[in-house]
């Protein structure tokens, strides 16, 4: 498992939450590591191979989606790793990307499909969520008339805020805040409908974004358990929670414990990191018709 890189001999040029990023000058190493984080709270249990298996999903998305918007990817050949790098290729190994590297924007593109997660709370509450209004009467987990665009502030340390569109648009300018709504409702609608034809519904979904040479490209991890809500098609019933393929289980077991959501995070049983693992698993093979690998 790979829980923190430290490559002590190169400057790291971000730490987030779940992946390690390293400086390459115009370029840049990301690397997936085995960290969960939920609530936005880093929890002291890693899962085993979770950063293989996101950085494989993503690539799958990457490829798959390419046609309605260029992306971040350079390569995820060992022989490209650089040179100061090379000691540590074996740990590297299937959880790296080197990517181009770009002005990120501070925003994550939410884009719901179904009313579930802090959607469906704020909808009880207002009957909207982020300044939608939203129809009288759905249920939990209900399939919405059309996706809807939901932005989050980006949150490095503490909680990531749901806010409206217009705040947005405030924050970044209107025309790029509009062509990251319409690209992202393009991206979450042809991967929904693959999804669907492979048996799992993909509820809700966060895309970023940056600027590379004024253009607009997909950044960070696409379409992965940690990035989106996935249930099995065959389970789904609205007006009550899903069964999940996404680390909404370590959110529910969370959820069971008496602990207020703020640093440290619990330990996780081995049944749930096991049972995690699992689920992440399932899902990428579901989607890609291949077994993973490590």
């Amino acid at each position: 498992m790979v829980g923190d890189t430290g490559f002590k001999e190169v400057k790291i040029f971000k730490k987030g939450k779940v992946r390690d990023v390293y400086d390459l000058d115009d370029r840049l190493l990301i690397v997936a590591t085995d960290r969960i984080s939920c609530f936005d709270v880093v929890l002291p249990t890693q899962i085993p191979d979770k950063g293989k298996i996101l950085t494989k999903l993503s690539l799958f998305w990457f490829s798959f989606l390419e046609d309605i918007v260029e992306n971040h990817l350079i390569s995820t050949e060992a022989s490209d790793i650089p040179v100061e790098f090379k000691d540590f290729s074996d740990g590297l190994k299937g959880r790296f990307m080197i990517t181009k590297k770009c002005d990120v924007m501070p925003f994550e593109c939410v884009v719901r499909g179904y009313i579930s997660g802090s959607g469906w709370k704020e909808y009880k509450s207002k009957q909207s969520v982020c300044g939608i209004n939203l129809p009288e009467g759905l249920l939990e987990s209900q399939k919405l008339s059309e996706p809807i665009f939901t932005p989050a502030t980006k949150a490095e340390t503490g909680h990531d805020e749901n806010v409206s569109f217009e705040y947005m648009k405030d924050k970044v300018g209107a025309q790029l805040a509009e062509k990251a709504k319409d690209i992202s409702i393009k991206l979450y609608t042809k991967a929904a409908d693959f999804a669907l034809s492979k048996g799992v519904i993909i509820a809700d979904t966060k895309f970023e974004f940056g600027l590379s040479n004024d253009k607009l490209i997909l950044v960070d991890e696409v379409l992965t358990s940690d990035s989106s809500r996935f249930w099995p098609k065959d389970d789904f019933q609205p007006g009550r929670p899903q069964v999940s393929f996404d680390k909404q289980f370590v959110r529910d077991y969370l959820e069971s414990l008496d602990w207020d959501k703020t640093p440290p995070g619990p330990e996780l049983p081995w049944e749930v990191v096991n049972k995690t693992q699992g689920k992440y698993k399932d899902v990428y093979k579901m989607l890609t018709d291949k077994d993973f690998v490590s």
